[in-house]
């Protein structure tokens, strides 16, 4: 190997390796500044707020909110609920409870219909378990289109 070629003035010209690993260290630390943007980036005066005081009802020290309808559709009576348990001393953020998990109950002429919530936070039924609805009235709706004049089974027993 021959040494790097100097200028005419007597300063060195960088290899191409040198360039190259330069140009490598850059994106990697700029890439990890990005990935660490978002946790570093907090409101530090979010820390020093109080915790939200508890929601009514919630003797837990957690707040609730609740989704509730109750109509006549095709003939069937629907009623459900869902139910977001927000446990005490998370933020006042919408992000947790989005991310907490709904407790849900829907019922077709006092029958409960299993449901399940999906992680893109969408519904999908027993009844209509190949698609996924926005909202548990949307997913009530489509299990009774379903149904038809069909009743809803009866919850099996637990044994033990």
């Amino acid at each position: 190997m021959s040494p790097t070629p100097a200028k005419p003035g007597g300063t060195r010209i960088p290899s191409r390796r040198t360039v190259l690993r330069g140009a490598f260290t850059a994106a990697v630390v700029t890439g990890t500044a990005g990935a660490l943007l978002p946790l570093l980036d907090r409101d530090p005066a979010a820390a020093d707020r109080p915790a939200p005081a508890p929601g009514p009802g919630s003797g837990s020290g957690s707040r609730a909110t609740t989704e509730e309808f109750a109509e006549m559709y095709r003939g069937r009576e629907i009623r459900g609920t869902a139910t977001v348990v927000v446990p005490a001393g998370a933020p006042a953020d919408d992000r947790v409870a989005v991310a907490a998990e709904p407790v849900t109950e829907i019922r077709i002429d006092g029958r409960p219909l299993h449901v399940m919530r999906r992680a893109d936070g969408t519904y999908l039924s027993d009844v209509r378990h190949y698609e996924s609805y926005p909202t548990l009235l949307e997913t009530a709706r489509a299990a009774v289109d379903e149904l038809g004049t069909a009743r809803l089974a009866p919850p099996a027993a637990h044994r033990m």
